[in-house]
């Protein structure tokens, strides 16, 4: 500022110089009687005898800077002295680029010298087991990752660590058309939006701070972003956990200079040239859930560290910088808060040829490379592991240490701790007895510095808490990797880390396998308690989920072995039978994962079988496992390790009956290695023209297993294809207790359906029920299905639902299922666009079949009228076993009525006809009614919900039910029956002879048919159920119709109210009817005016010792806390009720 001052006071004294005394004068003169920049004119009595240096203080003085020249050029125009004007103008133009190029040119000098400082501190990379002073060169190492671009799924939730690494093996080997490069992520999107907030995502140990450090060491370099920031600054997440005292942006800049002071102010003026790059948010340990008023919107406001990277994230400060934000997904939740508009990208890891070149980089020695990555693709696991930058670096020092001493590489584990206790096992040479005294000591000591971290969430330790745990003893660091298992910070003087949080959750674990040592007092070390580490598991939100693993995976025999031998260990017998005891207590017999739990509870699941196969012992297994039948999970993305742990589960969970799989993805792999020499053989001859192993490969092995007893397996919309088929076709001539498979919305198509019928063809096939709806099945499949149809004596359930099969299709599977071998009972052919002449087929096999008792043909909109009669041809044959058809949504109209009457009147068979949707109208119905009221008739149910029927209908329909001998139910919804047609058939109900159970009508209906329908369920002896959603009924309404529950003679068992409109005023009168009513065991409610008031009251029925109520639904309604109290109370006292609440219907 002094500088421009100085400048700007040379300008004006040059400009009054060259006036002659005369306009020197008159120039003073103006300026006395003038008011410039609203500051008024300045006083004669000061201008009077002022000289040219007085006159240009003045101006300075009063007008200051820039102004004081625009009001010297303002003065000459006026005194017209223009050509003196134009020359002020000029010469300060001149000075304002003279000054702005020295400007540049110092911030050019500043740059440059902030990114050769970069270039220095990220050059050079301390490998995590070299010794102090060792650095490597980080362009020789680093190594490309795959990094992809995801959507946003604030909830979603991730396995930590190993899983997370082995994500979507397909997208790798297609990076080329689905990868992203660190070079696009500012780049425009599909839409033209550029984003100005990168969040990176990728679990731990996959490369997210190093592919900080490569930004930073790149764009130094000129190679990355070099016209997109001027400046790029790294935040490190750990160092701001450590940072007490309040700080600014500005601050954050001045950190991350090195050795000049950092031009803060030119900085700041272009915020749109700047990257911040925020390393680890999932490591803060505060919360970003600040109220706005209390975020900085100056780069100079001294701020707490919080409120500081808050304002960052949301905006409020520099709200034109870049962010980079580097995370695990375990904090999305946490940073969804504060962010609106980003780009999310996610670091896959190594694809395959990354990992080679990683392979490479690291050993340096291309005999030592080729020989490492030989044994490690014999392993597939191991190569697979590989995906993970952190995992790859361990199984690459281990197979290092071995090749220098020239050992041969052995066949190392398959699971996660036996990769770690390979590495750990690495560190420790043979041991005299005195030494592994020693070290089981220090190990302790790690282990319980570990456990404390872990259950305080503690990534960073201060000296003193090294000395509390005996670690600051000379050669207790020093024994694990190189004298260095931690890694001390160079930034954080004294504070020491694991050299990766996994290795704290692996040394956590191990505390809890070691036996109490009683000669050990310390208070420090923290008390090891299995019990409360697992009741804390699944509540832990991820940060136990890894050590539990572990803590399975340790208590291994072979690795309980090399504990014993190689560290000196005393190991707890009790750990392993309590952990039986936990999985046995703590599961239900139905693993049912809902969506509606959006995937939690799930993702627990999952990683209880990770568990159990992290151990991995047949016997343990076995019994830990032996009380589950049922397990359905949804929306998975299953990760090779992912399927090695269900396969695991499903191989040894003896008492599995059912597994359902629904919209699950699998990651796909060459199993080639697995296979039997003789049919790996097969499968090289034949690879080129088959393709290779199915992604569910792994999971068919285990359901192929002699010990496996499944009945039912489901995969729904699990993105099959044929190649899937080959197993599952295997599985179906083997496996003799299949009894039912379902494979609904995969794309199996001609070729996946033909592989089917061969195991359904099988002699050892037993499957019985076979769903293939919209799986892609063809007219060219069904000549196949025929001929299964007609081998397989046992299938007697086919879902072909949404499948095009055509009239010749239709043909082709009616010629098999007319055979008499063909033992299909029921036969759904839902949404498969069949018309009219395809029911000729059809009508031959009701004429034909001996078993075919239910048809369901519903939304085949061409059936047409014609389609109706030819199958009222084969309903009416005597030989017709069908009891069940279904025709609904099939736009039929009013003419097939006559049809279906005189089937209806002949059929000795058919108990339910489903019509819903048909549009019949009243005259459609009222003809059918004659076939209702033939005493041959033996119809039990009939849907005609949505069927344009109206009140002229009723009376009609009221004499079937005070004349049949068989209906049982009648479904009247959405039709504009209104309370005159209700009464029309109340006079049937009440009838004594009406056989009516269930009655289901949302009828546009009010108060007026309430009256009548109390009476029904007073007289009534027969009516079970009765459903009125969606009417408005009222307060009285229901008061009217608690007036017929609490008759003595009330018989109904369920009452369906929801969408009534009615309040709390009529909830005493339904209490009271739960109190007396002996019959009513189910009572469905819904209305957002019900209020709490209204629950409160219905917990006085429901309390009451007479109350026979066994289900309580509850939707749309908001409970409180304190009627959530009373609700918990009846559940209490009644255990054995079921009380369900849905915030919305």
């Amino acid at each position: 500022m002094g500088n421009q001052s100085s400048r700007i006071s040379d300008l004006l004294l040059l400009a009054l110089d060259n006036l002659s005394q005369e306009d020197l004068k008159r120039f003073k003169d103006k300026l006395s009687h003038s008011d410039f920049e609203g500051k008024g004119n300045i006083p004669r009595g000061r201008l009077e005898n002022a000289d040219r240096i007085d006159t240009k203080n003045l101006l300075m003085e009063f007008y200051s800077g820039d102004a004081a020249v625009d009001v010297t050029i303002e003065v000459f125009t006026q005194i017209n002295l223009r050509d003196s004007a134009a020359k002020l103008r000029e010469e300060r133009e001149k000075e304002f680029h003279r000054s702005q190029n020295l400007e540049l040119s110092a911030k050019g000098i500043y740059k440059k010298k902030y990114k050769e400082d970069i270039k220095k501190k990220y050059k050079l990379i301390k490998d995590m087991n070299s010794h102090f002073g060792d650095y490597m060169i980080l362009n020789r190492r680093y190594t490309n990752l795959t990094i992809v671009d995801r959507p946003h799924q604030a909830k979603e939730r991730e396995h930590e660590i190993m899983a997370m690494g082995w994500r979507h093996a397909e997208v790798m080997t297609e990076r080329a058309s689905s990868a992203v490069t660190l070079a696009t992520l500012y780049k425009p999107d599909k839409d033209g939006q550029t984003l100005q907030v990168v969040v990176l995502l990728g679990a731990a140990g996959i490369g997210k701070t190093m592919t900080a450090r490569k930004i930073m060491y790149d764009w130094a370099a000129g190679e990355l972003y070099k016209k997109k920031f001027d400046y790029v600054f790294y935040i490190n997440c750990r160092e701001m956990n450590l940072l007490n005292e309040q700080g600014s942006v500005a601050d954050v800049i001045f950190r991350s200079w090195l050795n000049t002071n950092a031009p803060v102010n030119h900085i700041l003026v272009n915020p749109e040239k700047l990257l911040f790059i925020i390393d680890g948010l999932d490591e803060l340990r505060f919360s970003f859930d600040r109220p706005k008023d209390n975020l900085c919107t100056d780069p100079w406001e001294k701020k707490p560290m919080e409120i500081l990277l808050s304002s960052l994230f949301r905006r409020t400060v520099l709200p034109e910088s870049y962010l980079m934000i580097t995370t695990r997904p375990a904090a999305l939740e946490k940073l969804g808060q504060c962010l609106e508009c980003s780009r999310y990208a996610e670091i896959l890891g190594f694809s395959e040829a990354e990992r080679e070149e990683y392979f490479h980089k690291f050993f340096g020695s291309e005999n030592q490379a080729r020989q490492a990555l030989r044994f490690v693709k014999a392993n597939e696991i191991l190569f697979t592991m590989c995906f993970v930058p952190f995992v790859c670096w361990i199984i690459c020092t281990v197979l290092k240490q071995q090749l220098e001493k020239g050992e041969n590489l052995t066949q190392t584990s398959k699971t996660v701790t036996g990769v770690y206790m390979l590495y750990l096992s690495s560190l420790v040479k043979p041991l005299s007895s005195n030494t592994k005294q020693h070290l089981y000591g220090n190990l302790r000591g790690l282990c319980s510095l570990a456990a404390d971290g872990i259950w305080k969430q503690k990534i960073l330790f201060e000296e003193e808490e090294i000395k509390k745990f005996g670690l600051d003893q000379e050669n207790s660091l020093p024994l694990f990797l190189n004298e260095n298992i931690f890694q001390k910070e160079t930034d954080c003087e004294c504070l020491y880390s694991f050299i990766h949080f996994s290795f704290q959750e692996f040394f956590a674990a191990l505390l809890y396998v070691l036996e109490e040592d009683e000669t050990i007092t310390d208070s420090g070390i923290p008390k090891k308690d299995v019990k409360t580490l697992l009741e804390n598991y699944g509540n832990s939100k991820n940060y136990l989920m890894l050590t539990v693993r572990f803590l399975f995976g340790l208590l291994n025999e072979e690795r309980m072995k090399d504990l014993k031998e190689k560290f000196g260990c005393k190991l707890s017998p009790k750990i392993k039978a309590n952990l039986l005891k936990w999985v046995q207590a703590n599961q239900q017999t139905d693993l049912t994962l809902p969506c509606v739990h959006e995937g939690i509870y799930q993702s627990y699941q999952l990683e209880l079988f990770h568990c159990v196969y992290e151990m991995h012992e047949e016997d343990f297994a076995v019994n830990a496992l032996d009380h589950f039948t049922e397990l359905k999970l949804n929306q998975n993305k299953f990760t090779q390790m992912d399927q090695r742990a269900l396969s695991f589960y499903v191989k040894h969970c003896r008492s599995l009956e059912s597994l359902c799989i629904y919209d699950c993805t699998f990651s796909l792999e060459d199993h080639e290695e697995e296979l039997p020499r003789r049919q790996k053989w097969l499968h090289q001859k034949n690879r080129q023209d088959k393709p290779k192993h199915s992604p569910i490969y792994l999971l068919c092995q285990a359901l192929k297993d002699p010990n496996c007893k499944l009945k039912k397996l489901e995969f729904c919309d699990c993105h099959l294809t044929a190649a899937c088929c080959e197993d599952l076709s295997s599985i179906l001539g083997t496996k003799q207790t299949l009894v039912e498979l379902r494979l609904a919305g995969n794309s199996l198509g001609e070729s996946g359906v033909k592989l089917l019928c061969e195991g359904l063809k099988h002699a050892n096939c037993k499957l019985q029920k076979l769903g293939l709806k919209a799986c892609e099945v063809s007219t060219a499949c069904c000549g196949e299905l025929s001929s299964a149809l007609n081998t397989n004596q046992l299938l007697t359930d086919l879902d072909l639902s949404g499948n095009q099969l055509g009239a010749l299709g239709i043909k082709l599977l009616c010629e098999g299922l007319k055979q008499p071998n063909c033992k299909l009972q029921r036969l759904v052919l839902r949404f498969c666009g069949l018309t009219g002449t395809c029911c000729g087929d059809l009508s031959t096999v009701l004429s034909t079949s001996q078993s075919l008792t239910e048809l369901d043909l519903s939304y085949n909109f061409s059936l047409g009228d014609v389609g109706v009669q030819l199958l009222c041809q084969g309903l009416k044959h005597p030989n017709c076993k069908l009891q069940i058809l279904g025709l609904e949504g099939c736009r039929v109209s009013s003419v097939c009525c006559s049809f279906l009457s005189s089937a209806l009147s002949t059929s000795q068979a058919l108990t339910v006809l489903n019509l819903w949707g048909t549009k019949l109208g009243d005259s459609g119905v009222q003809v059918m009614c004659e076939g209702l009221r033939h005493p041959n008739c033996k119809l039990q149910k009939i849907l005609l919900g949505s069927c344009s029927l109206t009140a002229a209908c009723c009376g009609d329909l009221s004499s079937i039910l005070s004349t049949s001998q068989s209906l049982t139910e009648l479904e009247l919804a959405d039709n504009k029956v209104v309370d005159s047609g209700v009464q029309l058939l109340c006079e049937g109900l009440k009838h004594p002879d009406c056989k009516l159970q269930k009655l289901m009508q949302y009828c546009d209906l009010t108060v007026a048919c309430c009256g009548d329908l109390s009476s029904v369920l007073s007289t009534s002896q027969t009516l079970a159920e009765l459903s009125v959603r969606w009417n408005n009924l009222g307060d009285s309404g229901v008061q009217l119709l608690c007036e017929g529950l609490k008759h003595p003679n009330c018989k109904l068992q369920i009452l369906q109210l929801s969408g009534c409109h009615f309040t709390a005023a009529c909830c005493g009168d339904l209490a009271f009817a739960l109190s007396t009513n002996q019959t009513l065991t189910e009572l469905i409610l819904g209305e957002k005016t019900m209020d709490n008031s209204g629950v409160k009251q219905l917990c006085e029925g429901l309390t009451h010792p007479n109350c026979k109520l066994q289900k309580l639904g509850l939707s749309s309604v908001n409970i409180n806390e304190d009627t959530q109290r009373e609700l918990d109370a009846v559940k209490k006292r009644k255990p054995d009720m079921v009380i369900r609440v849905w915030k919305n219907w």
